[in-house]
This record gives structure tokens, C-alpha cells and sequence, in this order.
């Protein structure tokens, strides 16, 4: 008996729901399919499965042989497709989600250094700062920023980006610079609508007190980069992601306030849709970016925060 042929079988029954069709799956009749399953039920000296013409049912112990054999199968499926993956050069297309923001300043040059190693490769890049559902996508890989709550996403850290509240030079000088976060709510304020609510500007004093800078905005927008522009043209103060303002900051167009107190520290993660094996293609993009990340917060130097 090949033992590990008619555990497929077995498995593909349940799953199907018909003997047939697991040995139609595995290029099997029904009739040798039939003779695995006699042969893995003799060795076992158990009844896995209750059939008659019409129906197929799990005995208990079936039940519980077919739980334990299932993630085996996965993991053999798996080794199978690691060893063929590491063997051949990368070819197909790679799916990748990215906040759009994030997606425009630090993903460019990590695509074409992996399109530049791969040339049997094609990257197909989806930036949207929404919600997307990897499986129903077909995503292959997605960065998203902040706590996440999926425990059925695979998730690699892939860098720390910290919170900071900025405004053109201009603005401040006509309005006043803020000297605590209550202040800020006599400010012409500037919030992303997204994953963190227009209120959450959470600032820690000196103290370890935790303050909520504002309550309300005077901009909400679902884009990073026109809340940067609006700053810049002296619309009011931004509270962003570092790597959104850290461009801006560095030349002058903005410039930070607030400074004496911390700001919140979000993860910057790469998820993937599955628990099992993840192809070599999406590995090693992932590995580019985070050599790229460097596995901390290189966009901007800022006060670290035990948030």
C-alpha cells in the first residue's frame, strides 16, 4: 500500500464530499480509489469513512485521523514547493497592496531593484490606503501600518514609523506656535481620515501624562500627501506618519511642534494572506524592503515612545 497516496484519497473524500471526485483530483477510478481507502482502512483496523451509494459520512475516528493528517499534507505540499521554488529562477507576478502614501516615497526603488534581479518577474503594485481583503485581491503581499487585528494574516515587522505634528513656518508665525496640545484646539487642524480617528492626536508630556491634542478638525482627508500640501501652503498643522513629513521637514517647509512630548509609535508590517508557505517571490521582495527599513524608523529621528 502507499500509504501516503491513500491518506489523500481519505483526506480528498472528506473534503469533496465523494470518493469519486478525490480520485478523479489524483488521477484515480473510483474503483482504485475505493481500494486505497479498504488498504488505509485495513492497515489502521479502523472504519474512517461510512458509505453507501448515495452517501459518505466521517466515523469519529475518522474525523479525528483526517484533522491530524490534513496540516501533514500541507506541510509535505509545502517542502515540495520550497524545494522546486529555490530551484528555478522567480518568474509569474507578484501582487502587491500599499497605504498610498507610503507606497509612493519608499517602495519605487525596492521594485526596481527586484524587478532588476528578476527579469522573469512582473509586479503589479495596488496603492489604496482601504481596507483590502488579501484572499478576495489575490494579493500576494500588503504593508499596512499601525496594530493589527487579523489572527489569520502571517505578519512580518518590517520597521517603526513615529506620529508628528508640523506646520509651515508661515502659519505659525501668524497663528502662534502651540506650546501644549490643548492649544491645538485653537488651531486650524489637519487629520487623516483612515485607521486612527480624527481625535487621536496622542501626545505624551514630559510627565508621562497622556493627552488628546484635538477633539475635532478642521480638514479630515483620506490622503496623506494633500494634508501635506495643505500644510505646506499654510493651511494648518498636520499630525502624519514620519515618512510622509519627514521630505518636508528636512528642507524647511514644515516644521515640527510639540516637540516636548512624545508621540504615538506605529509598527510598519508586511502581511501575508496564509499561515503556510510563502513562495520564494514574495519572500524575497519582503527581505529587500526590509534591509531597505532597516527594521526601525529611518525616516525621520524622533523621540522614542513606550506607547
Amino acid at each position: 500500500m502507499d500509504q501516503l497516496l491513500a491518506i489523500r484519497v481519505f483526506v480528498g473524500a472528506v473534503e469533496s464530499g465523494s470518493l469519486a471526485a478525490a480520485g478523479r483530483q489524483l488521477g484515480l477510478s473510483p474503483a482504485m480509489a475505493g481500494r486505497h481507502l479498504r488498504a488505509l482502512e485495513d492497515h489502521l483496523n479502523v472504519r474512517l469513512l461510512q458509505r453507501s451509494t448515495r452517501q459518505l459520512s466521517v466515523t469519529e475516528a475518522g474525523q479525528r485521523y483526517v484533522e491530524r493528517c490534513k496540516p501533514i499534507l500541507a506541510e509535505l505540499d509545502d517542502a515540495s514547493r520550497e524545494v522546486a521554488d529555490r530551484n528555478q529562477p522567480l518568474r509569474g507576478t507578484l501582487r502587491v497592496s500599499a497605504p498610498v502614501t507610503f507606497g509612493h516615497r519608499h517602495l519605487g526603488s525596492t521594485v526596481s531593484r527586484y524587478l532588476a534581479a528578476h527579469p522573469g518577474m512582473r509586479v503589479e503594485l495596488s496603492l489604496t490606503d482601504r481596507h483590502v481583503d488579501l484572499l478576495a485581491a489575490g494579493i500576494d503581499v500588503a504593508i499596512r501600518i499601525g496594530e493589527l487585528f487579523d489572527e489569520n494574516l502571517t505578519v512580518r515587522r518590517l520597521a517603526s514609523c513615529h506620529m508628528v505634528a508640523c506646520a509651515a513656518p508661515g502659519y505659525l508665525q501668524e497663528h502662534g506656535v502651540p506650546a501644549t496640545p490643548s492649544e491645538l484646539s485653537r488651531h486650524a487642524c489637519l487629520a487623516f481620515k483612515g485607521a486612527l480617528s480624527t481625535g487621536d492626536w496622542t501626545f505624551i508630556g514630559p510627565d508621562g501624562e497622556r493627552h488628546a491634542g484635538i477633539t475635532d478638525a478642521r480638514l479630515q482627508a483620506d490622503n496623506m500627501d494633500m494634508l501635506r500640501a495643505t500644510a505646506i501652503t499654510g493651511g494648518g498643522i498636520v499630525y502624519g506618519p514620519d515618512f510622509a513629513l519627514a521630505d518636508a521637514l528636512s528642507d524647511g517647509s514644515l516644521v515640527r511642534v510639540l516637540e516636548n512630548y512624545r508621540t504615538t509609535v506605529l509598527p510598519v508590517h508586511a502581511v501575508f494572506p496564509t499561515a503556510r508557505y510563502i513562495p520564494r517571490m514574495v519572500r524575497d521582495f519582503v527581505d529587500r524592503l526590509a534591509a531597505e527599513l532597516n527594521g526601525e524608523s529611518t525616516f525621520l529621528a524622533c523621540p522614542t515612545s513606550d506607547l
